[in-house]
């Protein structure tokens, strides 16, 4: 899948992570994104700092994000699954997309709450509907400790070289 990134990419909607407050930042697998072009961060439940009008959610339960969705914005929310839960009232407004089968190399352990098998960190949301999208990944899973294994997991996301 060969990615079409530089100048047309700076002309893309940037990307939005929307991290929770309670989001351990010293766990957080996108926290080393912070300061990257194209991407936004902010805090909730604090306003998007930006017009996100015809962005989409990725989630579970909508259709699969595809190439269609190339020139859309794209909003993440970033925290535990129950706390993502209970920020997605708040964006309901936005189309939700999901992303095909991707297995996770994320070890999960929580006793408590069970994650959704279609469950991903993430880092791994992230890079695999960047690659969806034929958008720029460079560089994107430097600091991803699992990031080989993730690669492995799932060879249609490498990047071919």
């Amino acid at each position: 899948m060969p990615i079409n990134s530089g100048p047309l990419d700076s002309l893309l909607p940037p990307t939005v992570i929307v991290v929770h407050p309670r989001e351990r930042r010293s766990k957080c697998s996108v926290e080393p994104l912070r300061g990257r072009d194209g991407i936004v961060f902010c805090t909730f439940p604090h306003p998007v700092p930006i017009d996100i009008a015809g962005y989409v959610r990725l989630g579970i339960g909508g259709p699969v994000l595809s190439e269609t969705d190339r020139d859309r914005g794209l909003l993440l929310l970033d925290g535990t699954w129950r706390l993502a839960a209970r920020m997605e009232p708040f964006y309901q407004h936005l189309e939700v997309r999901s992303l095909p089968l991707v297995q996770t190399a994320y070890p999960r352990k929580s006793e408590v709450y069970a994650d959704p098998s279609e469950g991903l960190a993430t880092i791994e949301a992230l890079y695999t509907a960047l690659r969806l999208l034929k958008r720029d990944t460079a560089g994107l899973l430097n600091h991803y400790h699992w990031r080989e294994q993730f690669l492995d997991f799932n060879p249609w996301l490498k990047i071919a070289t």
